[in-house]
């Protein structure tokens, strides 16, 4: 039997689950030489284990930003529109109705809570979040997966933030509409609750193709990523196309024990503190902005997408009232 084999098979039960726990590299020769048949270098058995931590199908992953082997885990269940929900069911439309339903209800209030921490979060750090809601309704087609962002993050060049209105330099705002250049800059968010390296792709591309009617996209996990192949592949591709992906360090245990989505998001000052508290950012690549929008697909997207309707009227309604205000869904 092949060294590859050999520990494939024995280092699923030596290796700890949780990355905080992660055995190093040293110790898990000992503990392996135990059980190997065959005589082995140190040098071989680190190699092994350094080129298998790099392959999603295999059982050992290597701690990003530090030292130590732990366990790859299976997919944790995630939703974010019915792309998670494909995730629970390896994307077989025809097993959805094998799924649990509680399982389902869990993994929706979990993407619920997320949504909710990323909105707060991007308020009380001066930006202003715009959901695309109707655009993953029930019955919209899993294609609006890539051609929607859950999220349009607005940059005013004012700066301010949403809790405080912030009225807009007037000077400015006309000398920019008279050269054609918004007062404003736009990236589409892309969330997900778990990173994968045998889903990153997808998300990435993802957010890529949602983003080209923007000046950039950000793909933004809920769970740490803590494989290092996984992180160094989100930076490569991210170093090709100026995607950002950052991670917020909450894992599904954590969405499980914050507030209701409602709660989170009307939470007075000190219980937002608390719940920001709670985040472990990681930024793993920064996004790329584009100086300009490609104003013709906006158009198009208008002319198509309630959602992006109401975000056109929102920006005019704030440049109109020279206020930058937070969205409010019944605006006219």
């Amino acid at each position: 039997m092949s060294l590859r084999k050999q520990l494939t098979d024995i280092l699923p039960a030596l290796l700890p689950a949780n990355p905080a726990t992660a055995i190093k590299g040293t110790e898990l020769i000992r503990l392996t030489r135990l059980q190997l048949t065959g005589n082995y270098s140190d040098a071989s058995l680190r190699y092994h284990f350094s080129i298998m931590s790099c392959d999603p199908a295999s059982p050992i992953a290597k701690v990003e930003k530090g030292q130590g082997y732990y366990r790859r885990s299976t997919l944790l269940p995630a939703l974010s529109g019915a792309q998670e929900l494909l995730a629970l069911t390896q994307g077989r439309l025809d097993d959805l109705t094998n799924v649990d339903p509680d399982v389902m209800d869990n993994t929706m209030l979990r993407i619920r809570k997320f949504r909710a921490v990323v909105t707060r979060y991007f308020e009380i750090n001066g930006r202003f979040p715009f959901a695309f809601r109707q655009a993953f309704g029930k019955d919209s087609p899993i294609s609006n997966l890539w051609k929607y962002p859950e999220l349009v993050l607005v940059d005013w060049e004012t700066g301010g933030s949403p809790d405080e209105e912030m009225s807009l330099d007037e000077e400015m705002l006309a000398f920019k509409q008279r050269l054609g250049i918004a007062p404003f800059r736009l990236h589409a968010a892309r969330l997900r609750i778990q990173p994968s390296l045998q889903t990153y792709r997808e998300d990435f591309y993802q957010t890529l193709a949602v983003s080209m009617w923007t000046q950039g996209g950000e793909l933004v996990y809920a769970a740490p990523i803590q494989d290092e192949a996984l992180a160094e592949s989100l930076r490569k591709l991210s170093a090709a196309f100026g995607v950002g992906v950052t991670s917020f360090g909450l894992t599904p245990e954590a969405l499980d024990e914050l507030p209701r989505p409602a709660d989170i998001l009307n939470a007075h000052p000190r219980e937002t503190e608390a719940i920001m508290g709670k985040l472990d950012l990681n930024r793993i690549a920064s996004t790329k902005s584009r100086a300009q929008l490609d104003w013709s697909a906006l158009t198009s997207l208008r002319n198509e997408s309630v959602d992006a309707e109401k975000l056109v009227r929102w920006l005019t309604r704030c440049i109109d009232g020279r206020r930058a205000e937070a969205f409010k869904d019944d605006c006219p």
